[in-house]
Order: structure tokens, then C-alpha cells, then sequence
């Protein structure tokens, strides 16, 4: 196999330009790559496997990596000591040891066997106990005795931690740190938070790193050489939408009321059914509370879809600037608002879509009718748009046929207009003229009217979790799949996505 290995100085003043938003970390490192987090890694190779590219093989070429760093900094018959945990990490570890027949080996689980939590890594400790590797279960890392060995292989953690290290970890990572030989530590050194890029102060302190795919956070920092090796994750799993973008929507097991968003959709006057989606979607989608404004003369109709919609009426028959001042008061208690499902096109609707976007400083998703007012709006709101490619053109974007040029032309209009940009078609383009993602997901079916309200509504849900970019991305996925699943029970309508939507959220 080809492999890709950059090295990355011990020290570095190279500026890092992140885009950090709830927990996402993607940012430009150098010509050749970036910078990504932990959380953000875990994603990619979700998606990799989703992509035909499994968990197993991966492994088995970050443990080949690892093996070839022991190499680097010893000579064969040279004593290595592996220390593992029991999870991904201490699993490339594990395979590394197949590779190093030729050295004076000793294999240290940290912890007993039983409780490795990763499958594939419990395997690879069972292969090495079948093939009479010198492999031993450390259950006091107080006692952990370390022996004189020439390379210490440090693969207790990986990059889901944060904080100091607890025990057994702590202790191991004192002995580590006190042994004469070199330190080789696997994807980061056990310690490193890579959501924050900060090492805890008994962090194991390596000689040297080998991690995977890209650099992550914090290593920049350190006084050791880091070396990134490419395991084969195809470049595809970082732009296309799968399921491993669905780790992203995790909920906190002590969640309380509206920690997962507050809604306002703003729609209706001509049609009623278009807010009414765009609501539910939302709900479904995850948010808490989902407010909808409304004119008066259609609030009863759309608060009759769903009792837990919470309708907000206003007077008249559609949206007029007289209503800007009780629409903004709306709006700033909001986590998002989604503006323009069954709007209509109305100039005195239109001149208040701009005077929204004017007073509002958040986040708003915006579609339909309203879309054709965002080119020459002054504002200071996060601007998701959710065009399809007819409204696309109607606000100065680009057409093209073949979803590669689109993807390219879809970016560079994104970056002009300072928003996020999610193009629907056959496969749907997300991009805020940084970064670029592309869903396939969906299918015919969804081009019955009312599908696009159900993509507002979860994007709108979404962006109140997730980072722009995110949120459009996994909403249109989660979408699409919603309609994949509806199809496969026949004709589809767009109120058949709201019932398929959870299903479509759960990885």
C-alpha cells in the first residue's frame, strides 16, 4: 500500500486558523492536510465505514503505522513494551505487535480482557494469546512494572478524553514517563484533550507520535516529532454526508428543557401546510419548543396539525413590516428561526423578510420566497439557505449539470455571499465557501411540494446543536433518508417524512 507520511516539527509557530463551533475542530494545517479534532475523527471514520472502508481494516493500517514508528527509533531485537488500553487506541497497538516479530516483545493490557470495550480490539488481544505473543493483564497499575525496555508503545487512550488522567491511567503514565527508553505514543499521547488542544499536566510525555489521517489538536505543541500516516481513509468520508455524520446529534443524559433548541418558523399567509411541516419537521428533528408566527387568519388551521406546536398569531392576512417589532422580540429568544415556508412573494412580505434579516443577529434559515432577498440584504445573522436549483438561479447562483462542477461553483457562490449554502437536487451540495459537503441520500419521490419545508425545519432544529455547515449537511441526509424510508412503503407525500424522520436521525 501506498502510504502518506508527513512529518510535523517538534515545536511549531505555524498559525492554525479553526473553525470551532459546538465541538467541531476542522481547520487548515498545512498545503497537504488539517487539523482535526477527536470528535470530528470519530465521524470520519464512521463515514469511511459507511463508505466500504471498515472499522477491522482501518486498523490494521494504523497498526502497521505504529509499527513501522517502533522501527524508526529502535533496531530489530531491541526490547518494546506495548501498553494498551481497551478501547480503538490500545487496538492499534494490539496489531502493531504482529509486525514486530523481530523484537524482544512484551504486550500490557491495562485492565482485564473481559472489559475491552472494542470488538475489533478484543479480537486482536484473542490473536495475540492464540499465537503465544508474551501478553499480560495489568490489574494494579500500581504495580506496573515496566522493566528496562528500549521503546515504551504508550496506546492507553486515545482522543476521547479530557481532563487529567484518573487511575488506573494515571499511574501508568507515571511509570511510562520515568522509564530510560523511548516513548512512542499512538495517535496522541494519553492525556491529550483534542477538542481543546490542551495536554493534562500527568499526560504521558512522548518522544514521539504517530497519528492518523491528519494531525490533531495539541500536537503542534509538543516537544516530539509527530508523524501523520495515512491508513487509507478515502477523501470521500470527509465530503460526502453518511452515517457517521449522525454521531454529531448525541444528547447529554442530564438534558433538560430546551437544551437541544428553541424554534421560530415564521411562514404562512398564502399557504398554511408549508409552516405546518416545517414545525413538525423541526420537533421531529429534536428540537424542544418549535414556535411558529403566523398571520392570524391561518393560526387555527396550522395549529390544528400538531398540539404541540406553540403558534404565535399576528394581524393581517400576510407578512407586513408592521409586524417587524413583534417578529424580532420573537426571534431573539430563539435559537434559530426559520423564515420564508409559505411566505409568498408579496413585495410588502419580502420588505419584511429584510427588515428579519436586519434585526437579527442569530441563526436563520431561510427558504422559499425569502431566498430572493438574501443576496442584497444587510445583516448580521448566521444565513443558512436551503435553495433548490431554480431558486438558486433566482438569487445569482450558478447552474451546472454534473454535481462535481455544481459542487465547485455551489462553494465559490457561498464564499460571495458570506453564507452557508444547501443546494437540493440529486445530490445535494452544502457549503459555507470553506468547506464543501455533498449528500446523496433521497430519492424521485421527494420531488413532491412540501419535502423542501420538511429540509428547513430540521436544518432549523439542527442549527440550534450543531455549527452551520452541520446542521445542513445532516439535514439534508437525515431528509433524504427519511424519504428513502417512507418510499419503501409506497407513494410518497411529504407528511409520510415527518413519521420516518426520528428512524432517519438514529445512527
Amino acid at each position: 500500500m501506498c502510504q502518506r507520511v508527513c512529518e510535523i516539527g517538534a515545536t511549531t509557530n505555524q498559525t492554525l486558523v479553526a473553525f470551532a463551533l459546538r465541538g467541531t475542530l476542522f481547520s487548515p494545517d498545512d498545503e497537504d492536510g488539517y487539523m482535526i479534532s477527536g470528535s470530528e475523527m470519530a465521524v470520519v471514520d464512521a463515514n469511511a465505514e459507511a463508505l466500504g472502508v471498515p472499522r477491522k481494516q482501518l486498523m490494521e493500517s494504523s497498526g502497521n503505522a505504529v509499527a513501522r514508528a517502533v522501527r524508526a527509533v529502535a533496531d530489530p531485537g531491541s526490547a518494546v513494551t506495548i501498553l494498551a488500553g481497551r478501547g480503538n487506541n490500545g487496538g492499534d497497538a494490539l496489531v502493531a505487535a504482529r509486525f514486530l516479530d523481530d523484537y524482544d516483545l512484551r504486550v500490557c493490557l491495562l485492565g482485564r480482557a473481559e472489559t475491552i470495550s472494542s470488538e475489533i480490539a478484543r479480537e486482536n488481544w484473542t490473536a495475540l494469546e492464540r499465537a503465544a505473543y508474551d501478553t499480560r493483564e495489568v490489574r494494579d497499575s500500581t504495580a506496573l512494572a515496566l522493566g528496562d525496555p528500549d521503546v515504551v508503545v504508550d496506546a492507553m487512550l486515545g482522543t476521547g478524553i479530557s481532563g487529567a488522567l484518573r487511575e488506573p491511567e494515571a499511574s501508568a503514565a507515571a511509570a511510562v514517563n520515568d522509564a530510560d527508553g523511548t516513548v512512542v505514543s499512538v495517535d496522541v499521547p494519553s492525556g491529550l484533550d483534542t477538542g481543546r488542544g490542551v495536554l493534562a499536566e500527568n499526560a504521558v510525555d512522548p518522544d514521539r507520535v504517530v497519528t492518523f489521517h491528519e494531525t490533531k489538536p495539541g500536537l503542534d505543541g509538543l516537544d516530539a516529532p509527530v508523524t501523520v500516516a495515512d491508513i487509507g481513509i478515502p477523501a470521500a468520508a470527509r465530503e460526502f454526508v453518511e452515517r457517521g455524520d449522525l454521531l454529531r446529534l448525541d444528547r447529554a443524559s442530564a438534558s433538560h428543557k430546551g437544551a437541544h433548541g428553541e424554534v421560530l418558523v415564521v411562514g404562512g399567509g398564502p399557504y398554511t401546510g408549508a409552516p405546518a411541516l416545517a414545525a413538525q419537521a423541526a420537533l421531529r428533528a429534536g428540537a424542544d419548543l418549535v414556535r411558529v408566527a403566523c398571520p392570524r387568519p391561518v393560526a387555527a388551521q396550522v395549529q390544528g396539525y400538531s398540539e404541540s406546536l406553540i403558534v404565535r398569531p399576528f394581524d393581517g392576512d400576510r407578512l407586513e413590516p408592521q409586524h417587524l417589532d413583534r417578529i424580532a422580540d420573537l426571534a431573539a429568544r430563539q435559537d434559530t428561526v426559520v423564515v420564508g415556508p409559505g411566505l409568498g412573494a408579496a413585495e410588502p412580505t419580502l420588505a419584511a423578510v429584510r427588515g428579519l434579516l436586519d434585526a437579527v443577529d442569530g441563526t436563520v434559515v431561510v427558504d422559499a420566497d425569502a431566498l430572493q432577498v438574501v443576496p442584497d440584504a444587510e445583516t448580521d445573522a448566521t444565513l443558512v439557505c436551503t435553495p433548490h436549483q431554480g431558486e438558486l438561479a433566482g438569487m445569482g447562483g450558478p447552474r451546472r449539470e454534473d454535481w462535481r462542477d455544481r459542487r465547485d461553483a455551489v462553494a465559490s457562490f457561498a464564499a460571495d455571499l458570506g453564507a452557508t449554502l444547501l443546494v437540493k437536487g440529486r445530490y445535494d451540495i452544502v457549503s459555507n465557501g470553506e468547506q464543501t459537503r455533498v449528500s446523496r441520500t433521497g430519492n424521485p419521490g421527494m420531488t413532491v411540494g412540501g419535502t423542501g419545508d420538511v429540509l428547513a425545519g430540521v436544518t432549523g432544529a439542527l442549527a440550534a446543536r450543531l455549527a452551520p455547515l452541520d446542521a445542513a449537511a445532516v439535514g439534508a441526509y437525515a431528509t433524504g433518508r427519511a424519504g428513502d424510508l417512507a418510499a419503501a412503503g409506497g407513494a410518497l407525500l411529504a407528511t409520510d417524512l415527518l413519521g420516518t424522520l426520528p428512524e432517519a436521525l438514529r445512527r
